[in-house]
């Protein structure tokens, strides 16, 4: 049957049930169980059924629209392009289109007015946007938590931050590294806040102190590059460095080798964040894959299913992240196959 010619009363008379149900089914309402509602959707799928969109935004009274909200200095980095890529993807298949907030314009007041909910991604204390959102009188998901005053969002996605860089400290320090350092943005931000945290309650349950330089949320490269020859200057002790912000640490690598260091041998590198820069990097640099394309569809489905009232509000969910090693901490141990380590 072509899809386009496939209705709810073509899925009810194949599902052996009412069109009401079919309808309840499908929209994650009314008192259906859940065997039934299983059956709907299989036999929906099976048959090609797309609900019409425009009708069920006048029965719903609502616009067919989400907003997204990044950083501010996010436009340029891979991380948020492929999260907001993810997003995007998972709102279309709700039939959801998907419109990016612009930080600078003030959007936050009429726009979040049209839009049936919103995405608020790595809020940050500062950005005077992030409250006018959280208070919109919308659902609203966040991509981690917000750490300033603010009404509660509707719903959250959140990676374990403290351990993703506590396996970054773990590994460097089982390749040989016994004095390491942390480049990572100020605290104004849960991701950021638990790298400061992590990166202090590491230091001191192994007795060796982590020296940490803040940099800014989107450093370059030449910014870690810069940080690194400084840091390198007043603790030539310093024989690794991870460095959080996206597409930076290849600067690290830079400044090692202008040092006379040798990166992956006698200096080791990893970044809190996988990309481009960090897996063409030269020696290719560990990471922790966050997943952002993945971790984008899933900020996009928990909001899908807080407005299809599929999940309960105040629903909190956990991404995943790997830990992709690289040469750039091979170390003094030796050689060692490039590996994938599960999130904990």
């Amino acid at each position: 049957m072509n899809a386009r010619t496939v209705t709810l009363l073509d899925v009810a008379r194949a599902a052996g049930v009412s069109k009401s149900t079919v309808s309840d089914a499908l929209q994650g309402s009314g008192r259906v169980a859940e065997a039934t509602r299983d059956h709907v959707r299989e036999v929906a799928d099976r048959l090609g059924y797309r609900p019409n969109s425009a009708a069920r935004r006048l029965r719903r009274a609502s616009t067919g629209a989400v907003g997204l909200h990044l950083p501010q200095t996010a436009t340029r980095l891979d991380y948020y392009m492929n999260l907001a890529f993810g997003a995007v993807a998972r709102a279309q298949e709700e039939g959801l289109d998907v419109v990016l907030l612009a930080p600078a314009t003030g959007t936050h007041g009429p726009l979040a007015s049209r839009v049936d909910g919103l995405l608020v991604i790595d809020p940050e204390v500062g950005d005077a946007a992030v409250p006018a959102l959280l208070g919109a009188g919308v659902p609203v998901v966040t991509g981690e938590r917000y750490l300033g005053p603010a009404p509660a969002p509707t719903g959250a996605v959140v990676c374990d931050n403290s351990a993703s860089l506590t396996a970054l400290l773990d590994h460097v320090r089982d390749r040989g590294a016994r004095r390491p350092a942390l480049l990572a943005p100020a605290d104004t931000s849960a991701w950021a806040a638990a790298l400061h945290a992590t990166a202090g309650n590491w230091g001191r349950e192994h007795g060796v102190p982590v020296e940490i330089r803040t940099v800014s949320f989107a450093a370059t490269a030449l910014e870690a590059q810069e940080a690194t020859r400084v840091l390198l200057a007043e603790h030539p002790d310093v024989d690794a460095v991870i460095c959080a912000p996206d597409g930076a640490a290849p600067g690290v690598l830079h400044a090692a080798a202008a040092l006379g260091r040798t990166p992956g041998r006698d200096f080791l590198v990893a970044s809190c964040v996988d990309s481009t820069a960090t897996r063409g990097g030269n020696p290719p640099i560990t990471a922790v894959d966050l997943r952002p394309a993945a971790y984008g569809r899933a900020c996009a489905e928990l909001l899908c299913d807080i407005l299809a009232h599929r999940t309960a509000p105040d629903t909190v969910r956990r991404h995943e992240w790997t830990l992709e090693t690289r040469p750039s901490t091979l170390g003094r141990l030796g050689p060692a196959a490039p590996t994938a380590s599960p999130a904990c």
